[in-house]
């Protein structure tokens, strides 16, 4: 009877109601994925790593943008909270312990991605890469070049990230012995929602080069894309004139023109890491906070500095 069942199904074409199905299973075999937007280069990588492992266990992936936008960030969870998802990654999380209470009802795993909040909230889990520890390999990378005036051109959303890049761009020059000056600092105006930071590499670079500062510490490459097309503009010659390092280790740094010297996030690591935490949480197993370790790749955007420079 049933390989009549089947053979009729077959004939009628039909297919099974997957919502049904998820009722009686108390499962969607789906989970949901809030990044700040699906035209970010890093994240298309952090997402590739979760689908790889998702996909193993049989699960399909559903995205939503949140826009770096807190309000979007809890309307996206809620969303995939009604959708009955049967598990959260959120990237980039602007979620702190004061808006716990929002979050009450989410009855779900949930693993958060470099949580941009240094109160993180404690009711999910978390996995994160070492900022400060990136900057200081950026700044030490510099320095061994022979870079006494090195700059920092950073974005303005109060990030965490950005905090902790800033510090360790800060604790590394004070480690060299060397100056610190706030001018070697440029941090874009756009206070609390970043558009886009190509441009903001673009509109910021003459304000460092201005100071005499003969390298530059970017807070990601897409800011040191930015700065790099400015110097061509202004026929600054990189790296002979001025050495950029950006922080990601994003596909495009390989073809510009120098190829960009980067700090590199593991990023399919990331995401892969994250869904193999949101996996062991779904079948009950413990699970600990992890920070991954960057590490820098050099390119032609960094170099030794010029002697007239001494």
């Amino acid at each position: 009877m049933r390989e009549e069942i089947k053979q009729l199904a077959q004939e009628m074409s039909y297919v099974p109601n997957a919502i049904a199905q998820s009722l009686q299973n108390q499962s969607t075999n789906t989970i949901g994925v809030v990044v700040t937007s699906i035209a970010d280069p890093f994240f298309a990588e952090v997402v590739e790593g979760i689908e790889q492992v998702a996909k193993e266990a049989g699960l399909s992936v559903v995205l939503s943008a949140s826009h770096r936008d807190l309000e979007q960030e809890i309307a996206a969870i809620d969303n995939f909270h009604r959708r009955r998802v049967d598990g959260i990654l959120i990237a980039d999380s602007r979620i702190s312990k004061q808006h716990t209470k929002q979050l009450t009802q989410i009855a779900v795993p949930t693993v958060i991605i470099n949580s941009q909040c240094e109160d993180q909230c404690e009711m999910f889990h978390h996995i994160a890469i070492d900022d400060c520890l990136g900057a200081r390999l950026a700044v030490e990378h510099l320095v061994s070049l022979g870079h006494t005036k090195i700059g920092y051109l950073g974005v303005g959303d109060r990030s965490k990230s950005n905090q902790q890049r800033l510090e360790g761009y800060r604790m590394s020059l004070v480690e060299a012995g060397l100056l610190h000056i706030t001018d070697w600092i440029a941090i874009s105006d756009e206070d609390h929602v970043r558009k886009n930071d190509v441009a903001t590499g673009q509109k910021m670079l003459s304000k460092l080069v201005a100071t005499g500062v003969t390298a530059i510490f970017c807070y990601n490459d897409m800011v040191a894309v930015g700065a790099l097309l400015t110097c061509q503009e202004l026929g600054i010659s990189v790296p002979q004139d001025l050495s950029l390092v950006g922080f990601d280790g994003i596909a495009i740094g390989r073809y510009v023109t120098p190829p960009l010297s980067t700090i590199c996030q593991p990023m399919l690591e990331l995401g892969s890491y994250a869904m193999q935490m949101l996996l062991d949480l779904l079948q009950g197993k413990s699970v600990e906070n992890c920070v991954l370790s960057p590490f820098l790749v050099k390119r032609g955007s960094s170099a030794a500095i010029r002697n007239d420079y001494t």
